[in-house]
């Protein structure tokens, strides 16, 4: 089976902002509140960590509970891991914003211009590598041990691989706010149909999902 490179529940506002500006160790979106734009995910019956057998259920509930399937390694940008800037410190003992158990549950490539070692944080492994997207999807695509590779974000991470043309399939959630500045990912959808068929179908949560595969 050919392996694919996928993009999943990534969100972004009407205006096409997926983070904020001004990143810190307190605000990992910078002045964009996560609860507010991920708010459709985080009301789901399957979003990550839920215990109180409450959430939402149908599609949207599909989407959070597919996240992980047939997924064999993701690649993230450096800022979706942490808020550092420039050189490792080597006093850091800094594990990535997820805490002793993230997510991902398979090897995750971290894309940076200062390597280091790799870093195994519960069942998660992250490699940090200063390579091209090219390079990078060459990597995660051996560790994916024959899976597809998640391409994750942050919003500057996935615009190089769709710069690069590197993405097979995608879904986007366009929440039902606005923000007027950040970091964008499109103006709007369709700037990428010269590449991706299109289709677009809004929740009862007021949320309009966007799926694309390749033309």
């Amino acid at each position: 089976m050919t392996q694919r490179v996928r993009v999943q529940n990534v969100t972004v506002s009407r205006d096409g902002i997926g983070a904020g500006e001004e990143q810190t160790l307190q605000r990992p979106f910078g002045h964009v509140d996560p609860t507010e734009l991920m708010a459709w995910a985080f009301a789901t019956a399957s979003f990550p960590g839920r215990t109180d057998g409450g959430g939402s259920r149908g599609l949207e509930d599909r989407l959070t509970r597919d996240f992980a399937r047939g997924i064999g390694a993701e690649i993230m940008g450096r800022h979706k891991f942490g808020p550092q800037r420039g050189p490792w410190d080597a006093d850091d003992d800094w594990i990535g914003w997820w805490g002793e158990e993230p997510p991902f549950h398979t090897p995750v490539v971290v894309l940076t211009h200062h390597e280091r070692a790799p870093l195994s944080v519960g069942e998660t492994t992250f490699h940090f590598v200063d390579a091209t997207p090219e390079q990078a999807l060459a990597r995660a695509l051996e560790l994916a041990d024959g899976r597809d590779v998640r391409i994750g974000g942050g919003v500057s991470t996935l615009r190089q691989f769709l710069d690069a043309d590197l993405v097979d399939e995608m879904h986007v959630a366009i929440a039902p706010v606005e923000y007027g500045h950040g970091l964008r990912l499109w103006d709007r959808p369709e700037d990428l149909t010269d590449r991706f068929h299109l289709e677009r179908v809004t929740a009862p949560s007021g949320v309009e999902h966007c799926f694309f595969w390749r033309r």
